[in-house]
């Protein structure tokens, strides 16, 4: 430890620590623009300048490494003029444009302006121009005049988000943040430039001119789509959710959100909102009260149980909604008599499953993914699955861990591999048997122990800290349990964590409050590809979009005699008989359970939108229809209490009694269907900013391997025709040279691809 004195207060701080982070220790602050606690140091803005004893002239605080015995002064008259000196070069240029700026009320440059700035300007010439830039969707680079070059967009870029979209071009008063060759800014965690901009040069474009900072109500909440569980400031104004910001919590998402937390609140105010409820008559929808449409639920799930019995009623929930409501649908489906309920609509393999009232998780915290040496990662489009953990990941690997893959591994996880074995899913648990047999005898399934597999696990064998981590596609395999079991082996003899990255916000929850069979009920695929249900609840979920099989969902839910439809938007109106308006997490209280286990409960942050009500409100009143027992709540409180009880921690488990067994040869060219980042939930396919991107815009197209698109002798922007279970698709193809040989990514979720059938089927491919 290094002790300086820092305006007259003595202060220990770590060697190698700069005066700025002894100031932060000490509860000091020094005026910065460039400085940031997640990136690197630049020194580049010079507002930070200190008096430094002994120094010749005022020393920049961020990039200043403390000495014992250093005397600063940061309120010297020689520090404040420095940085009064460098705030009238900053402002020479800079617009004055404060009354229409979408930063006015929340900017860094205009706070220090007031206390550093002079009453006029001694600069007579005219300022400089920058002309706008237009980057995409999401950013707003219109008034880059306002830019003072403290570069924190592009650090974020190079550091966090893994991919320099921005730089600096050219030198001195023609210096431009800009991209290159004038693409988009692509990035799925491009959003966070808006929140490090210090000025009004990076804005929301969603958001632009819409709202003053100061018109709006600010309340927490916890982002409703990925299993991290980021905690979110949303920002209302009028009852109408105007933008979404991080609230920083270190443990969790740190200061970062993804762009589809940030911007899928547009969704929230998009015309395909269902407001009333609805039943179908003759073919035609009709709006109805709340009671009438409750009743009519009522009366048609007791006809049902009535004459075919309560085995043919099934509930279908996304892993999306709140504890409460997937508890109360668990208990109103076996309050009827019947056990068929489940979450894991994606799922392949259902004998992969935690004991009754358990869960699989991440099998650490998610703060200890930054501090990982190894990690194998098996099944996962990481970036677009879980951007928050690919960020932590990323950051291990620039402090030199060592990351390993093994899935379809086209997709660039912007960060240095140490290994990357891209085959075919039929072939993965074979390569994790690779692995195992590379570490040594006694592995529960025969591999062998390829110069890649022994690359693999000399590697896990070696460093401190290890993890194991199965994707959303390793967790839907399937041969989902043999690949848990070898992963556990794995584990045991490295001494590497073992654990689930988990599909969605609430994935753990749904299984601690068993939204899934317990006895002897339907699983998801038995209930869509089996005998059909004469009745089927669906809760937040349009199975024909988020099916393992979207072909065989259509199919089951078009035979059944009455499908209810519980959501915030006008979804399944082909099959559906009755509509039920419930409240997106903005307009509810409930909880998430994230992929490390942590409960987080929020309250609605705005009023429910017209007819709109709380999901668990309305399947407590529907209990309460149907005469059944348990359905007396007052509060989402009272609800979270009976679903979850107390500590969870105990109720955490990986662990697996399976035996792996080897794939069976796969005959044909086989599919991968990942999901692509923006159509993960029914939030984000209905934010317009979102869908603009170049994520979405690229979703709906077919990748081929380069054996393939030679052997079809495809061109760029050619079409090609896949066949599926007797459902055709015809999409543009795209040449994707990682994809192994005899696999094609055909993404699920779209409805381009509804047509289609099982997500880890075989297909045919043929030019169009």
């Amino acid at each position: 430890m290094v002790e300086i004195e820092l305006d007259g207060q003595k202060v220990s701080v770590q060697e190698g620590s700069m005066v700025m982070h002894a100031a932060e220790k000490a509860g000091t602050y020094i005026p910065h623009f460039c400085y940031h606690k997640k990136l690197s140091i630049a020194a580049n803005c010079r507002m930070c300048l200190v008096d430094v004893e002994k120094a010749p002239k005022p020393m920049p605080a961020c990039a200043t490494p403390v000495t014992q015995g250093m005397i600063v002064r940061t309120k010297s008259d020689k520090a404040i003029k420095a940085q009064q000196g460098v705030m009238e070069f900053l402002l020479i240029n800079h617009p004055l444009d404060c009354p229409i700026c979408d930063q006015g009320g929340e900017c860094q440059l205009q706070d220090l302006a007031v206390g550093y700035g002079g009453s006029k300007s001694r600069y007579s010439e005219e300022k400089r121009v920058v002309f706008h830039k237009s980057v995409g969707p999401l950013l707003s680079m219109e008034e880059m005049s306002r830019c003072i070059h403290c570069t924190r967009c592009v650090r974020f870029g190079q550091e966090i988000a893994g991919v320099m979209e921005l730089g600096m071009a050219h030198r001195g008063e023609h210096s431009e943040i800009q991209t290159f060759v004038g693409r988009t800014v692509d990035s799925e965690l491009s959003g966070n430039m808006i929140d490090l901009c210090p000025v009004g040069a990076i804005t929301s474009k969603p958001f632009r001119y819409s709202a003053r900072t100061w018109e709006l109500s600010r309340r927490k909440s916890v982002s409703p789509h990925d299993s991290t569980g980021a905690n979110l400031i949303v920002q209302v104004k009028g009852n109408q959710v105007m933008r979404v910001v991080p609230l920083e919590n270190e443990a969790i998402n740190e200061c970062w959100i993804a762009d589809r937390d940030r911007f899928s609140y547009e969704g929230l105010n998009s015309d395909a909102r269902l407001t009333a409820p609805m039943i179908k008559q003759g073919g035609a929808w009709k709006q109805v009260d709340w009671t009438t449409a409750l009743e009519y639920v009522a009366n048609g799930l007791k006809s049902i149980k009535s004459d075919h019995g309560a085995a043919t009623i099934g509930a279908l929930a996304s892993p999306h909604s709140t504890v409460e409501e997937l508890h109360l649908l668990a208990q109103l489906v076996r309050g009827l008599g019947s056990d068929n309920i489940d979450h894991r609509l994606r799922h392949s393999d259902f004998g992969n499953a935690a004991p009754a009232g358990q869960a699989r998780w991440l099998g650490s915290t998610i703060a200890s993914l930054s501090e990982l040496d190894r990690v194998l990662v098996v099944g996962s489009s990481l970036r677009k699955d879980h951007p928050l953990f690919a960020a932590r990941l990323r950051g291990s690997a620039r402090r030199g861990a060592a990351v390993h893959r093994i899935g379809v591994n086209s997709d660039d996880w912007l960060m240095p591999l140490a290994a990357s074995l891209s085959v075919a899913p039929s072939a993965w648990v074979q390569a994790l048997a690779d692995v195992a047999a590379a570490i040594g005898e006694g592995a529960p399934l025969r591999g062998t122990a390829t110069d890649e597999a022994k690359a693999v696990a000399n590697s896990l064998m070696s460093g401190r800290a290890k993890a194991v981590l199965l994707g959303n596609a390793a967790a839907e395999h399937p041969q989902a349990s043999s690949l848990l079991v070898l992963a556990q082996w794995i584990g045991q003899q490295t001494g590497a964590s073992v654990g689930y990255l988990t599909a969605a916000a609430n994935t753990v929850g749904a299984q601690l409050v068993k939204a899934q069979p317990q006895v002897d009920g339907l699983n998801a695929a038995q209930m869509l590809t089996g005998v059909p249900l004469k009745a089927a609840l669906l809760l937040n979920t349009d199975p024909v979009l988020d099916a393992a099989n979207a072909a065989a969902a259509a199919r089951a839910l078009d035979a059944a005699e009455m499908v209810v439809v519980l959501s915030p938007f006008k979804s399944g109106l082909e099959y559906a008989d009755v509509l039920l308006p419930i409240a997106p997490f903005t307009e509810t209280s409930g909880s998430f359970v994230n992929a490390e286990g942590r409960l987080q409960s929020f309250v609605g942050v705005a009023r429910p939108l017209l007819e709109t009500r709380p999901g668990w409100k309305v399947l407590r009143v529907l209990g309460n229809l149907l005469g059944l027992a348990g359905f007396d709540q007052d509060s989402s409180e009272q609800v979270r209490e009976q679903a979850l009880g107390g500590d969870l921690a105990g109720r955490l488990s990986n662990a697996t009694t399976a035996s792996p067994q080897p794939a069976a040869p796969v005959e044909g060219i086989e599919r991968f269907a990942n999901l692509p980042i923006y159509a993960s939930d029914a939030l984000v396919r209905h934010s317009t900013s979102l869908q603009l991107t170049t994520d979405a815009r690229e979703a709906p197209t077919i990748g081929l391997p380069a054996g393939l698109w030679q052997q079809l002798a495809l061109q760029a922007g050619d079409q090609v025709r896949v066949v599926q279970d007797g459902g055709a698709a015809q999409l543009p193809a795209r040449l994707e040279a990682g994809l192994p040989d005899g696999v094609v990514r055909v993404p699920a979720g779209l409805p381009q691809t509804a047509t289609l059938g099982a997500a880890f089927g075989t297909l045919s491919v043929s030019k169009v």
